[in-house]
């Protein structure tokens, strides 16, 4: 699902202001493979990512986003690091700032597959061989790959 309904309802009375969004991001570990998207939006490579549904639990969105992105079952194991993201603008012209939970996964089962219109391919890759991303993106993998017990928190 690409833009959630609650959002769009926000926006139709905010407009473009810039809005505070909870997100997640599920680092999905195979062996020493990562699963990665690329975005239909900007063609980017990244973990999977989504919007937290009001009053749903930040681990279970990661696990829903795993299935609707990538037609794959996770475990969450744990919460690998937090931060906000920058402010980003859309090309609709919409704002949004996000608080990203990024959890470190293990597959469970599935076919990696895109699952829906918010992304063109996907794949697994080695950890040594990621396809070129930001550097958010690494420092998110590279969160959840280590084997800290405590979240990192972003500056």
């Amino acid at each position: 699902m690409p833009t959630p309904d609650f959002v769009l309802d926000l926006r139709r009375r905010v407009g473009h202001d810039l809005l505070w969004m909870p997100g997640v991001t599920a680092v999905i570990r195979r062996d020493d493979q990562v699963l990665l998207v690329r975005r239909s939006d900007n063609g980017r490579w990244t973990p999977v990512t989504g919007i937290v549904d009001p009053g749903e639990e930040p681990a279970v969105a990661a696990r829903r986003e795993a299935l609707e992105e990538a037609c794959v079952e996770v475990r969450v194991d744990r919460l690998a690091s937090t931060g906000a993201t920058a402010p980003m603008t859309y090309p609709n012209g919409d704002r949004s700032v996000y608080l990203d939970l990024t959890f470190a996964c293990t597959w469970v089962s599935g076919e990696a597959a895109v699952g829906d219109e918010e992304s063109t391919e996907v794949g697994w890759f080695d950890r040594d061989a990621l396809p070129s991303m930001s550097e958010e993106m690494l420092a998110r993998i590279d969160a959840a790959w280590s084997s800290e017990e405590r979240a990192r928190f972003r500056r």
